[in-house]
């Protein structure tokens, strides 16, 4: 029955796309915004970090950007251009974070059937804090329609923000958009890819059959698949890792399946997803946030970037947070945190790819910021900070297929950039040193930077007291 009601409802849906026939066309273009207008710049007398494998920083040179692209690297600079000096600066590629939950226009209420947007989101606002902190690409791992006007959004000009990859989730389970047999999983991933989403991502309360179906549909249609690995496999996760499961949405996902908190059940773990070829994203930062809030909401008080966050998740985080909790959900909690950093050794010691992912807008772990606090967590469990770097830019865009135009600094790439004052390579925390950044060519200055985050922070000010998570229905 649950399978007839899928198929009829996907039936209408398509019937109601291809019944369209006069498709809208000589739609007007928004007008160019003036941070967008074309620029050709240089940067001279930098120190480069291209992360291109088996290559040495480039010490004293210059790179030109022109028509969002790199065009030449240690060549002579073009008279009459924009130079920025680079002397005993830095400069790296745009970060890239692999793990996000999008803010976007969203509807709060309790009507499922007819659902109107109740609550809207600027999408300059939403961006800002991510090119802020040079994160020029993201991957949102809980997708909806409005991610893509998002995306749109940024690619017609009307807002500065990072790549976006989307993807579909798909879940088991009661409710609307659920799928518990192999029919639905595959037709699922059939309208995702229908839809525009690039990639599938799997949750917990999947079967172990709609799981398999799900994944294998995936491969066909060219869609890599990311997420959890669902509890039906109970004590059967070997059956978990199965082809084309492409990486791993936490290190938690692995660490409750423990048997023991030790280095050599973290390796047996490590190895069962070495051997099927799947990468992880540890999201070390948003247990190392579990762990706070299990104890103290003090943190999240203090967090000094909380202000660049939408008043209506300020009270969610700290007014109606589902972290505080007992001594026993604290221990076991510590248990985890302290299982994952042992996974990324084991990890490591395996070549298993680690992915740079952070969980951002779960409580605490701010958008754009928290890049920099999972950089800092994979070099404290283990990583060098060039292989925590190397996980948040080549290794991420050789994951989301956008090598070839992303993730290093070569010539004929994109230029997303991010110009340091120090060497991250010897403290990864100087990538909180920013001088400036280039988000798809265009060159922010840290004083635009700080305009754009003093803005925002005004903003949500005003706006301080009017919005209450308890309440959202009503908006």
């Amino acid at each position: 029955m649950k399978t007839t009601t899928f198929l009829n409802a996907l039936f209408v849906f398509l019937l109601s796309i291809f019944s369209v026939t006069s498709p809208l066309v000589n739609a007007a273009l928004p007008p160019e915004n003036n941070l967008f207008n074309e620029q050709t710049f240089a940067i001279k007398n930098v120190n480069i970090h291209t992360m291109v494998k088996g290559k040495e920083a480039l010490i004293n040179t210059n790179i030109v950007i022109k028509n969002k692209k790199i065009v030449s690297i240690a060549e002579p600079i073009p008279d009459n251009i924009l130079v920025i000096d680079g002397r005993g600066k830095w400069l790296i590629p745009g970060l890239i974070d692999m793990h996000v939950h999008g803010v976007a226009d969203f509807n709060f209420g309790e009507d499922e059937l007819n659902r109107e947007t109740n609550l809207f989101f600027d999408t300059q606002d939403v961006m800002t804090p991510y090119i802020a902190n040079g994160v020029t690409t993201i991957f949102d791992l809980d997708a909806r329609p409005e991610n893509f006007a998002q995306r749109n959004e940024i690619k017609k000009g009307n807002v500065i923000g990072p790549r976006i990859a989307l993807a579909k989730f798909i879940d088991g389970g009661e409710g609307i958009n659920k799928v518990n047999s192999p029919v639905e999983g595959r037709l699922a991933v059939r309208l995702a890819k229908f839809d525009g989403y690039g990639f599938i991502k799997v949750y917990s309360f999947l079967n172990i059959a709609t799981y398999e179906a799900i994944i294998d549909e995936a491969q066909q249609l060219g869609m890599k698949v990311v997420g959890h690995i669902p509890i039906s496999f109970k004590t059967r996760i070997n059956d978990a890792f199965i082809p084309h499961f492409g990486m791993i949405a936490h290190a938690e996902e692995l660490a409750r399946w423990a048997k023991k908190n030790t280095d050599e059940e973290a390796l047996r773990l490590a190895t069962l997803v070495k051997n099927n070829n799947t990468w992880v994203t540890p999201t070390l930062t948003v247990m190392d946030w579990i762990t706070k809030q299990a104890r103290t909401l003090d943190d999240i008080k203090q967090l000094s970037s909380l202000k660049y966050l939408h008043p209506i998740f300020q009270d969610k985080w700290i007014n109606n947070n589902s972290y505080q909790s007992s001594p026993e959900f604290i221990a076991h909690v510590d248990r985890i945190a302290d299982f994952n950093k042992k996974l990324v050794r084991a990890l490591k010691s395996l070549d298993v790819p680690i992915v740079l992912g952070t969980d951002a807008m779960v409580s605490g772990v701010m958008p754009g910021f928290s890049v920099h606090d999972e950089l800092k967590l994979l070099v404290e469990a283990g990583l060098t900070p060039k292989e925590a770097l190397n996980s948040a830019t080549n290794l991420a865009a050789q994951w989301l297929g956008i090598h070839k135009t992303s993730g290093t600094i070569e010539v004929n790439k994109i230029a997303d950039l991010i110009l340091l004052n120090s060497n991250p390579f010897i403290d990864i925390s100087n990538t909180t040193d920013i001088y400036g950044v280039a988000v798809n060519g265009r060159w922010l200055s840290d004083k635009i930077i700080d305009s754009m985050l003093k803005n925002l922070a005004a903003k949500n000010k005003q706006s301080q007291g009017k919005y209450e998570w308890g309440k959202r229905a009503a908006y």
